[in-house]
């Protein structure tokens, strides 16, 4: 045979005495694909225990072949009991990632040096310095290609982090986290003193207006390093660079460390890859820390199963009611999905709640309608779109109006009433705790206190509730998010026979305290029945003189400076609402007693910034009040 051999055919010349020659052919084998490269994961943890099943649980969801992964753990100083839950989940994994290695240390509890264990002292900063070192020598030790470095209280949410990030093919880059504020994982300026500078290139990546991998100076927190990198074995923790003489800092010694390797950081933000808390103050405790993180967690519920790790035993917190009687919770027996995620919101936030099925208003025809004796208010018209009643309207309405006929019925005292599109702001359950002992306390006779809403009347400030803190006499307000009930409030309600002249029910609220801009609608609210009356004090809510009932009232709450819930989405009843025209500059109270007064209602990013031995957080002082933008969805990049 001349010439080349045709592929994919192997010719076989096989020559046997006295026999012709023969040609075999067999087809090509493809080869087996390349495994996935080795990566170690450094957990780091120190008074975890509230935040360890749920990191651990984002640990186990990695798409992420787990014969290719090594954990490298340690932990130290601890006051809980991070180390027999990390121990626990260690020994029931091991035989499933790559290898572990375990550097567990019981004593001492704290360091000599430090105010409380969110303080970092010197001592601090250098013992975590050399435990980041360790890990670093462990993984090229172990030949691992890639080491994934990632705090305790971040939970990677996107389980195929790892393979986006090596994607990337860069030395050093980290995922963009998401926080309730603009705070998150990199810095996108620097001082020439290594300390953190406000830039006007960070907004715009954080919030997703560019999307792509960045060049920042600063990264932290969570991030990976290509160990196959030439310049990778230039790059330390500890001790620091001969030429550094900055702040004794863990971040600040490796991003010097980079640049004098010539390693580029990069921050990546093309998906939605996980969550991270915004720090704390050196002041503030375990239990400070443990109740921030719920916050992350109800964060994180809202697109994502947060289920802890079912290697790691955790006891579900106990289940309160907050005083009330009943926690009702209106959710569409077709949103399946949002039942579950309100039910595990509450169950992390230790509530006890009753889901009551709504009224779906798709599923209303003419007849029932009917049947119920329901109809329009003559006249109404959105007052943003011009359109009728919806029978979404309706279905919301009828489902309100169930719960107020059971508080009735069932002789409840007080109520706490929720939708099931809600997201819930930091400390929810210990700001309205201490709402309603305080309204215990002052012997208040409330009938209605909204605990989120959207204040649309803004040009004049809300009178203050006496002996209340952060309660005001609440103006004229969209959404019925969620409030808190009284018996006489669904007394009232009801005896208003709202059926006979029916409008959306956050616009009937405010026109049964008189408050709706609307003067068409207060000529006719006598039409809707009999107010009950009553009689005390500065917290009512007289009728202007011009009303046909000027005698009678209804007494309408809410609370103070900033909502305690806040709409998954602006505009989750009818539709997108306009804003306020204006903000109002109002006073912020502080939980440790400071205070500031805002003129513009602002999301002030709060950067990871280090000073004089510890770290230093800048304070968040506000957010958006009564409104919620929800954060975009990232693009796919093909």
């Amino acid at each position: 045979v001349r010439g080349p051999l045709p592929a994919p055919v192997l010719l076989l010349y096989l020559i046997l005495p006295g026999r012709p020659v023969t040609a075999v052919t067999e087809p090509l084998q493809p080869e087996s694909p390349l495994q996935k490269p080795k990566v170690m994961i450094a957990i780091l943890a120190r008074n975890a225990a509230h935040s360890l099943p749920y990191y651990l649980g984002c640990i186990d969801r990695l798409e992420y072949p787990k014969d290719r992964i090594a954990i490298w753990a340690a932990t130290d100083h601890n006051v809980d009991n991070t180390t027999a839950m990390l121990r626990e989940w260690l020994r029931k994994v091991q035989q499933v990632y790559h290898f572990v290695e375990w550097r567990p240390m019981e004593e001492p509890r704290s360091f000599t040096d430090e105010w409380g264990p969110k303080h970092w002292p010197p001592s601090r900063f250098n013992h975590v310095m050399k435990l980041r070192q360790a890990a670093l020598k462990a993984a090229r030790e172990r030949w691992a290609d890639y080491i994934l470095f990632a705090d305790t209280d971040n939970l990677l949410t996107n389980p195929r982090v790892l393979d986006l990030l090596i994607a990337e093919n860069l030395t050093l880059v980290a995922p963009m986290l998401e926080s309730r504020s603009l705070y998150s994982n990199f810095w996108c300026g620097i001082t020439p003193q290594g300390y953190y500078r406000r830039t006007p290139d960070y907004q715009p990546i954080r919030e997703w207006k560019r999307v792509g991998c960045f060049r920042v100076p600063m990264v932290h927190s969570t991030f990976l390093v290509d160990l196959r990198r030439e310049s990778s074995k230039e790059l330390t923790f500890y001790p620091p660079h001969p030429d550094y003489s900055w702040a004794f800092d863990d971040i600040m010694v490796f991003a010097f460390s980079a640049r004098q390797a010539d390693v580029q950081m990069f921050l990546c933000n093309r998906e939605h890859y996980g969550f991270l808390p915004v720090p704390l103050k050196a002041q503030q405790t375990v239990e400070d820390e443990a109740e921030s993180f719920i916050h992350t967690i109800t964060e994180a519920l809202i697109e994502h199963d947060m289920a802890p790790s079912e290697h790691v035993h955790m006891l579900p917190p106990p289940q309160i009611k907050m005083g009330f009687e009943e926690i009702f919770l209106i959710n569409l027996k077709r949103r399946l999905d949002r039942r579950q995620r309100m039910l595990k919101t509450m169950a992390s936030l230790g509530l006890q709640a009753t889901s009551v099925d709504a009224v779906d208003g798709k599923a209303l025809n003419t007849s029932q309608l009917q049947m119920l004796g329901i109809e329009m208010l003559p006249g109404y018209k959105d007052p943003y779109s011009g359109r009728v009643l919806t029978r979404g309207e309706i279905g919301c309405f009828l489902s309100h109006h169930s719960i107020w006929r059971q508080v009735t019925e069932r002789g409840f005292q007080k109520v706490l009433v929720l939708e099931d599109d809600v997201r819930f702001e930091p400390r929810f359950r210990r700001r309205l705790e201490a709402i309603m002992e305080d309204v215990e306390r002052a012997q208040l006779d409330w009938d209605l206190i909204y605990v989120g809403r959207k204040r649309m009347q803004v040009h004049q400030p809300e009178q203050s509730v006496n002996g209340v803190n952060n309660l005001v006499v609440a103006d004229y307000s969209y959404w019925t998010l969620g409030y808190a009930l009284s018996n006489q409030g669904a007394r009232k309600l009801l005896d208003a026979e709202p059926f006979k002249k029916m409008l959306p029910v956050d616009e009937f609220l405010p026109i049964m305290f008189n408050k709706h801009p609307n003067t068409i609608f207060h000529k006719k609210v006598s039409l809707f029945g009999r107010l009950i009356r009553s009689s005390a004090g500065m917290f009512l809510f007289y009728l202007p003189p011009s009303s046909p009932t000027s005698s009678s009232f209804f007494w309408l709450l809410s609370c103070h400076v900033c909502p305690v819930l806040k709409p998954l989405e602006v505009g989750h009843l009818r539709g997108p609402r306009p804003p306020p025209p204006s903000p109002l500059c109002v006073r912020n109270v502080d939980p440790h007693g400071s205070s500031c007064w805002l003129q513009n209602w602002d999301k002030i990013p709060i950067d990871r910034g280090v000073g004089a031995g510890f770290r230093r957080t800048q304070r968040m002082c506000g957010f958006f009040l009564n409104k919620w933008r929800r954060v975009p969805s990232v693009p796919r990049m093909e």
